[in-house]
C-alpha cells in the first residue's frame, strides 16, 4: 500500500501546477472570478430591518440552507442573495425535459450547434425562476415587514435580483471555459466557504458563552466523520468486468483482453438533494403570492408550510422530514436514470464486441447492469438521503446551532467539488509528468 503524502508534498504539488503556464493562466483566472464574486457578495439593496432580518435565519431551516448557498448573501440581502439556484432547477428541468421531449433529445444529439440551443432555452427558462423566486422572496419579506419600499422600488429589487443570479450563471459558464472544474460547482464552493469564517466566530463566542465544550467536540467528530464518510462514498464504484473480442484484420490482430465499467454508488451527485430542497421550498414560495388580509386563505397556506417545514417539532416536521428523504431517494433513482442509460451501454458493448463475461450480450446484459445499479444506487440513495437530514437533527444532538456546515449538503458540495477540481488539476499535471495531489 503507498504510503500517504504529507503536507510538504501537497504543497509542492501546488507549487508545481502554478509552474505550468496554461494551468496557472486557468488557475488565477478561477481566483480572480473568486474575487469579484467577494465584491458583489457584499453589495447590499435598500429597504430591509436588518435586525428582523437576522431574527429571520435565528431558526435555520430552509432559509438557513439557502443562505448557505449563497454565502450570506441572503441573510445580508445583497445583490446575490438569490444565489445560482434558479439557474441550478433550470438545468435540472431542462435535462429532464430532454428525455421527455423528443425535440430536445434530437437537439442534444447533433453536438454543439444543439447543445447550444439548449444552453439559450436554460438561460430563457433562468430568468423566468429567478423573476419568480425573486417576487416570492420580496414578497415574504414584505408581509413579514422586514422589507419597506415602494412599488417601483419592489420591481427594481425584483429586478436587481434576477440579475445578480443571471451575473453567477455568466462566471460559472466562464470558469468551465477558461478555469478548472466546474463552474457552477464552484460558484456554489465559494459561497459555501465565503460563509465559513462567519460560522466559526458565532461558534466560538456561542461556546465560549454558553459553556457546551462537549456539544462542539461532538459536532467536530460528526464533521470528520461525515467527511470521511463522503469521501468513500463519492469515489465507490463497482467494477464491472468486460472482456473485449479480438478482431483479426488483415495479418494482424487487434483488441482481445479485458477492463472493467465502473459504475459509480452515487452516481446523481448532489443533485437530488437540491431538486427535492426545491420542490419542498414549493409550498412557501406560492404561500408568499397570497393577499394580504386574505384570512383564511393565509392560514390554511401557512398550515401547509408548516407541514413542509423539515426538521420542525411535532407532527408537520416528522412528515416533512419522511417526504423530504422520500424525495430525495426518488430523484436519486429518477436522476440516475437519466445519466446513465443502461439499454444504451449494453448496446455500445454489443457492438464494439465486448460482453461481460458470463452473461449474454443484448439483453441480458441491459438486465444484469439494471440490476446491479438499483442495488448499488440504494446505498447512495440512503446516503444522500441521511446527510440531506443531518443538517435539522445534528444541532439538536449537539446543542450548537451556529455551524452550518456540518453533516447536509452544503457539506457534501463542499468534498464533492474539492475532490473533482483536485482531480482535474491531477489530469493537467500527469499530462505534463508532474506529481500531482492524488496517489
Amino acid at each position: 500500500m503507498p504510503e500517504q503524502r504529507n503536507l510538504n508534498s501537497l504543497l509542492a504539488s501546488l507549487v508545481a501546477a502554478f509552474r505550468v503556464p496554461d494551468l496557472r493562466k486557468r488557475l488565477v483566472f478561477v481566483i480572480e472570478m473568486f474575487a469579484l464574486y467577494m465584491v458583489a457578495l457584499h453589495i447590499p439593496l435598500p429597504g430591509i430591518d436588518r435586525d428582523k432580518m437576522e431574527a429571520l435565519f435565528q431558526g435555520g431551516g430552509l432559509l438557513g440552507l439557502l443562505d448557505t448557498f449563497s454565502g450570506g448573501a441572503l441573510r445580508k440581502y445583497t445583490i446575490l442573495a438569490m444565489s445560482i439556484t434558479p439557474y441550478i432547477n433550470a438545468s435540472i428541468i431542462m435535462q429532464l425535459l430532454t428525455v421527455a421531449i423528443p425535440h430536445l433529445e434530437e437537439l442534444q444529439k447533433e453536438g454543439e450547434p444543439g447543445r447550444k440551443q439548449i444552453s439559450k432555452y436554460t438561460r430563457i427558462l433562468t430568468v423566468i425562476l429567478a423573476v419568480f423566486q425573486a417576487t416570492a422572496l420580496n414578497l415574504m419579506l414584505r408581509n413579514a415587514g422586514i422589507l419597506t419600499v415602494s412599488a417601483p422600488q419592489f420591481v427594481q429589487i425584483v429586478v436587481t435580483l434576477t440579475a445578480g443570479t443571471m451575473f453567477l450563471m455568466w462566471m460559472g459558464e466562464r470558469i468551465t471555459d477558461k478555469g478548472i472544474g466546474n463552474g457552477v460547482s464552484l460558484v456554489i464552493f465559494v459561497g459555501i466557504m465565503a460563509r465559513l469564517p462567519y460560522d466559526i466566530i458565532n461558534t466560538v463566542r456561542f461556546v465560549g458563552s454558553s459553556g457546551r465544550y462537549t456539544g462542539a467536540l461532538a459536532l467536530f467528530v460528526i464533521f470528520l466523520a461525515t467527511v470521511a464518510a463522503i469521501v468513500a462514498i463519492t469515489q465507490g464504484q463497482r467494477k464491472i468486468p468486460i472482456q473485449h473480442a479480438k478482431k483479426v484484420v488483415g495479418n494482424k490482430m487487434y483488441g482481445g483482453g479485458s477492463s472493467f465499467l465502473p459504475l459509480k454508488v452515487n452516481q446523481a451527485g448532489v443533485i437530488p438533494i437540491i431538486f427535492a430542497v426545491s420542490v419542498v421550498l414549493l409550498p412557501a414560495q406560492i404561500a408568499q403570492f397570497a393577499p394580504v388580509g386574505a384570512g383564511r386563505l393565509q392560514d390554511f397556506l401557512r398550515d401547509v408550510v408548516l407541514w413542509f417545514s423539515p426538521g420542525g417539532p411535532g407532527i408537520p416536521g416528522f412528515f416533512a422530514t419522511m417526504l423530504y428523504a422520500v424525495l430525495v431517494l426518488f430523484f436519486t433513482y429518477f436522476y440516475t436514470a437519466v445519466t446513465f442509460d443502461v439499454p444504451k451501454v449494453a448496446d455500445d458493448l454489443r457492438k464494439y464486441g465486448s460482453f461481460i463475461p458470463g452473461i449474454r450480450p443484448g439483453r441480458p446484459t441491459a438486465d444484469y447492469l439494471d440490476r446491479v445499479m438499483t442495488r448499488i444506487t440504494l446505498a447512495g440513495a440512503v446516503f444522500l438521503a441521511v446527510i440531506a437530514l443531518m443538517q435539522y437533527y445534528v444541532p439538536n444532538w449537539t446543542g450548537v446551532t451556529t455551524f452550518s456546515l456540518v453533516g447536509g449538503t452544503s457539506l457534501l458540495i463542499v468534498v464533492g467539488v474539492a475532490l473533482e477540481t483536485m482531480q482535474q488539476i491531477e489530469a493537467h499535471l500527469v499530462m505534463r509528468h508532474y506529481e500531482g495531489f492524488i496517489k
